[in-house]
């Protein structure tokens, strides 16, 4: 193989627009490995891992950019670079007219937009709250999609918000919905009078698309950062933010959404919701919390906080997307049990949504108990090795160890095929789990690309007197541009089984999965 890097002196783009640069050269034609970073420390040591980092490489700064290629001959090469100036072309022409009038620093935008109040910022992690703390003392909220800011930094600039009275949207945020214009990784939705808080992407994403394929409308939806509802940050942006809603006249409903928060965190925010007397859903994905007030709702999972959200909007059809019930889902699973051979008795889940996977553990351990992840409920099924799954198994394809210096699956869909097909070969796989989450940000046609990887899976399957059934969710709309029935229609083409939410997805999956002999015992007798 050749290793090349070429680098881009003072070019800076951000990680998402370079994501989307990279998934688009891994599949040329002769291509081992390509990634397109800036050259940041850390970025260079994913290089080195990945075995792409040269010399030339190693001399960048975090203001330059990286174009390291390994392939197998120099035309491959030269067709990697070719794809690069062709995307650096692109975007200057789409910059280009307005070149004169372009703001060059966060001074010169406000003085062009006078009335703009939202900063949004992407820098490399260094600079990060050097610009977001400008941003503040201009009297701008701030959505900030950096990562690599330290903790310290975080809570600083938490505290110097709530000061200014302003949203301090992340570090590491990724989705918001702000007067109704999408943020990031997020879709399109309508406008209403829910109103959602969120240290979880894809599960703002999750209800904010159930709510809008039911009809229902949004006011708000506001990122606050991973670490925001973890010791010591102490939920300071969820309660700022919630405090926001509560004073917003167009907010009639307040949803709030975490992986489960420290205890102690958890009751702080409760303690605010029976404060107010707007409803109050609080989706603390599983943890086992309690309220005396009746304005406040606790629930266990994403659809369940869509579904009370909609009923307490008091609007009929709070159904979430055409609901199955359980004897309807049971009869599916019946279905596709009679046609698998006795040993295939696992589910295998295969996630590009951290959220959407963590909803799946919880719904799938109600049937199948225990579930091995490398991001599990319970420290003790944490798999030894992620590469490869354990009885019943959910992976979290968009962890650090799955995207070093690789774009993240939601941006290139791709990467999950060697997973699909890993599971689809193993005797003992009787469902595999999949999500497809769209959105701004999204991979273009993320089920253009899976559906023929789901094909191959099942005749792999097939051919040696298996049947695989597969199982999906698709978080989107009708709305966003890669169409929610578009992607759904060729899901299905393909021999995929698509339910209407990821927990609905996941308790299918369970049902399928849960063909043991207990399993079937119980399926016989009815």
């Amino acid at each position: 193989m050749i290793i090349r890097n070429v680098i881009k002196r003072n070019s800076y783009y951000d990680s998402v627009n370079l994501m989307l640069l990279s998934s688009k050269l891994s599949p040329i034609p002769g291509v081992d490995k390509a990634a397109v970073m800036m050259g940041t420390d850390m970025n260079k040591s994913l290089m080195e891992e990945s075995g792409l980092l040269m010399e030339e490489g190693r001399q960048a700064t975090a203001n330059d950019m990286i174009i390291a290629v390994s392939a197998r001959d120099e035309e491959a090469i030269a067709r990697v670079f070719e794809e690069v100036d062709n995307f650096i072309k692109n975007k200057d022409e789409k910059t280009g007219s307005l070149q004169e009038e372009a703001a060059h620093n966060l001074e010169s935008a406000l003085s062009m937009l006078p009335g703009a109040n939202l900063a949004v910022i992407s820098v490399p992690g260094q600079y990060a709250k050097y610009e977001a703390q400008k941003a503040l003392r201009n009297g701008c909220h701030v959505f900030l999609f950096s990562d690599n800011v330290g903790l310290e930094e975080e809570i600083e600039l938490k505290d110097f918000a709530i000061e200014k009275g302003l949203l301090m949207m992340g570090p590491d945020c990724g989705t918001a919905i702000i007067n109704n214009r999408a943020i990031g990784f997020a879709n399109v939705v309508p406008p209403g009078d829910i109103g959602l808080i969120a240290a979880a992407g894809t599960g703002l994403q999750e209800v904010t698309c159930l709510l809008s394929q039911n009809g229902f409308g949004i006011s708000q939806a506001l990122g606050t950062g991973g670490r925001d509802l973890k010791e010591p940050v102490n939920g300071r942006m969820m309660l700022q933010g919630f405090r926001a809603l509560a004073a917003d006249d167009n907010t009639k409903v307040i949803v709030l959404i975490s992986k489960p928060p420290a205890q102690e965190i958890a009751e702080k925010v409760i303690s605010e919701a029976e404060k107010v007397d707007k409803p109050v859903v609080i989706c603390f994905l599983g943890q086992k919390i309690q309220t005396e007030c009746s304005g406040v709702f606790i629930v266990d999972t994403l659809e369940e906080a869509a579904k009370k959200a909609m009923a307490l909007e008091e609007k009929e059809g709070v159904q979430t997307g055409n609901a199955l019930d359980t004897a309807d889902i049971e009869s599916i699973a019946r279905t596709e049990i009679e046609k698998m051979s006795p040993e295939q008795k696992y589910l295998r889940g295969n996630f590009s949504g951290g959220t959407l996977c963590y909803e799946a553990l919880l719904v799938c351990q109600e049937e199948l108990g225990g579930i091995y992840s490398n991001s599990p409920l319970d420290p003790s099924l944490k798999l030894p090795d992620s590469s490869k799954s354990i009885s019943h198994t959910c992976v979290d394809l968009g962890e650090d160890e799955f995207t070093r210096g690789r774009p993240h699956p939601m941006i290139e869909p791709a990467l999950r095929k060697e997973r699909i097909l890993q599971e689809a070969n193993d005797p003992e796989t009787a469902v595999l789990l999949l999500d497809v989450v769209l959105g701004y940000g999204c991979h273009h046609d993320p089920a253009g690309v899976l559906s023929p990887s789901i094909i191959e899976a099942k005749e792999a399957a097939a051919a040696k007197g298996r049947y695989l059934s597969v199982v999906v969710s698709v978080c989107g709309t009708q709305l966003d541009p890669q169409n929610r029935e578009d992607q759904i229609e060729k899901l299905e083409k393909a021999g995929a089984i698509v339910m209407a939410s990821n927990a609905q997805a996941a308790r299918l999956a369970a049902l399928i999965a849960k063909k043991s002999r207990e399993g079937r015992c119980c399926y016989e007798q009815n």
